[in-house]
């Protein structure tokens, strides 16, 4: 027995060790990409931006357990960073031109317009863009025009063929199923709950979608016809015809400059950087620039705290999306150190949790009677993200921004017939109270229970109007006639004073710096970015976020967004929600 033990206590003892001298091997690695010298931009330098990649507000790196070291990748840089670089890049000497890779684009039309915008900035320094991807989808294109000269390959071609938005309904399904939904909601717009209750759009929703998806339109008729030389009547006709189907109708048509291939392209940005066509082309990547360039200024003197909410809002804690005790957290300590002098709130989420949207709102209120408090909305702030962004000191937004949706709705489920019917399955229980068993799935609201339910969406409607009448200094009745759920773009939003500017958020941090009368200004960006040896300390989310990624891979886009549609409503039962009032997607 005693060999046994003897045994035992060295294997365990090398198993100690060998654990303890992995994890410093590891720690090394960390250190090794950490610490390693920048790289250098060169001569002759083509910054290359690619538009296939999702360039998020908010963005944490992501780590790769692997013994080489270079497979551990350093944080992506996020959307700020992206169009604080292309900005810089113009002042840069050793930038000649940018090329955009413009394929696809999966970011939304506020971002994909802040990229354009920035790529106009850097254009102003005299140096050209070259836009070029065998094919061009819609919404590369809209950035890709901004371009000096724009090709596509001969056999590709642009998608050219307006906007078309789709919604998904699940009334049937639950017929089908013999699930009976629970639902109360405040404001005629408020179409969330549509999906449950119909199986088409109402007349209120196709009205309001119609609206904001014809602004979004125009928007982009007027950047395309004016960077293109051409009118939006024009622009307009060829999509309503269907007349760009072939690479050559783009040409004969002034969408592009020229029908080439890949190799063409090189030969282009050899002519541009002055440089022989044996010679190989100096290409920086948008990651290797972020390590390389001396585009953030941290020597200033005044501090700008700029807080990232991106995501649904909920209560509690965690990583993903906006939880409300992180943000409150983050907020008093933003509120608290003397040397931030001013907030930028950069907001782009759907909505969520009344509760915790309040949370958070109250926060804010705080804040702003210390600090400034600039709102900067992106590709959504709505219902939820409005409601934290309505008591703002100063709201900007672009033009294409998804904002308002002020309404409230509630959902619950009664399956007591889904369970008997199909699975066989049946409840039974003991109470103490007659409404104990309140929003229990397997059996039906009482007519009471259900007068409650449309009390509490109809309580917090009211406050929400309320929050946003006093944050925007208007009356009850005149928000109450703008809000009833009813979904805004930011260009609309400003004429009926829910925003108070069009602007980016450059235009937001620049905004912030005059209010506190700054010259000299540093940002710190919030929620502060893990390192990867943090991220390996502590991924508590890692396998939720490898089990989406493998996901994304085996099912298509629309698939998954009905995967992730479905577990949004999962998310949001038993819970009033001041939210986006549907899932669409925008093609």
């Amino acid at each position: 027995m005693s060999k046994f033990f003897k045994l035992f206590f060295a294997m365990l003892l090398a198993l100690v060790v060998i654990s303890v001298i992995g994890f410093f091997l590891l720690l090394g690695a960390v250190s090794l990409v950490t610490s390693k010298s920048k790289p250098a931009v060169g001569d002759k330098a083509i910054l290359v931006l690619d538009l296939s990649k999702q360039y998020q507000d908010f963005e944490n790196p992501s780590l790769t357990i692997s013994l080489n070291p270079n497979k551990l990748t350093s944080s992506p840089p996020n959307l700020h960073e992206v169009l604080s670089m292309i900005r810089y890049a113009g002042t840069d000497d050793g930038i000649k031109a940018i090329y955009l890779k413009a394929g696809s684009n999966p970011n939304g039309f506020a971002s994909s317009q802040e990229i354009r915008d920035a790529l106009k900035t850097f254009q102003l320094s005299g140096k050209q863009v070259i836009a070029f991807s065998p094919t061009m989808t819609q919404k590369s294109y809209y950035i890709a025009s901004v371009a000096d000269r724009v090709y596509v390959s001969p056999v590709g071609g642009v998608e050219w063929s307006g906007l078309v938005t789709q919604m998904m309904f699940f009334k049937g399904l639950l017929d089908k199923l013999e699930i009976q939904p629970e639902i109360f909601y405040a404001g005629k717009f408020k179409s969330a709950t549509e999906p449950f209750r119909t199986d088409h759009m109402s007349d209120a929703n196709r009205l309001q979608v119609n609206m904001w998806l014809g602004e979004i339109y125009g928007q982009i008729l007027q950047g395309v016809a004016e960077n293109r030389k051409t009118d939006t009547a024009t622009l307009h006709l060829l999509a309503n015809e269907g007349r760009i189907r072939t690479a050559n109708d783009a040409l004969q048509n002034k969408l592009v400059d020229g029908l080439i291939y890949p190799d063409q392209v090189d030969d282009e940005l050899h002519r541009l950087t002055k440089t022989e066509p044996s010679d190989p082309l100096n290409l920086i990547s948008i990651d290797k620039y972020n390590q390389a360039a001396d585009y953030k200024d941290y020597s200033g003197t005044d501090r700008i705290a700029l807080l990232v909410a991106q995501g649904d809002i909920s209560e509690g804690q965690g990583h993903e999306g906006i939880k409300s005790d992180e943000y409150v957290t983050m907020l008093r300590k933003i509120r608290k150190d003397s040397s931030i002098k001013a907030v930028v709130l950069r907001i782009n989420s759907p909505g969520g949790s009344a509760l915790a949207s309040d949370l958070i709102w109250r926060e804010i209120t705080l804040t702003k009677k210390v600090k400034p408090v600039i709102i900067s909305m992106g590709d959504l702030a709505a219902s939820g993200g409005y409601y934290i962004a309505c008591n703002g000191s100063y709201i900007f937004a672009d033009p294409t921004t998804i904002t308002g949706s002020i309404g409230v709705f509630s959902i619950l489920g009664n399956t007591e017939k889904f369970f008997k019917n199909k699975l066989g399955i049946t409840f039974d229980e003991v109470k103490t109270a007659e409404h104990a068993d309140l929003g229990s799935m397997a059996r039906p609201l009482t007519q009471v229970e259900r007068n409650w339910m449309q009390a509490s969406v109809d309580s917090i409607y009211y406050t929400f109007k309320q929050r946003v009448a006093d944050g925007r200094h208007k009356s009850m009745a005149y928000i109450d006639s703008i809000a009833q759920g009813r979904v805004w773009t930011g260009a609309h939003a400003v004429k009926i004073g829910l925003v108070d500017s069009l602007g980016s958020l450059h235009d937001a941090i620049l905004y912030a710096a005059r209010q506190i009368h700054s010259k000299s200004y540093r940002i710190s960006t919030y929620p502060v970015k893990k390192s990867l040896l943090q991220q390996f300390l502590k991924s508590d989310n890692e396998e939720e976020n490898i089990d989406l990624k493998l996901m994304s891979k085996q099912m298509s886009p629309e698939m998954l967004s009905v995967y992730q549609e479905i577990k949004s409503i999962q998310a949001s039962m038993n819970q009033v929600q001041t939210k986006l009032p549907f899932h669409f997607t925008i093609q």
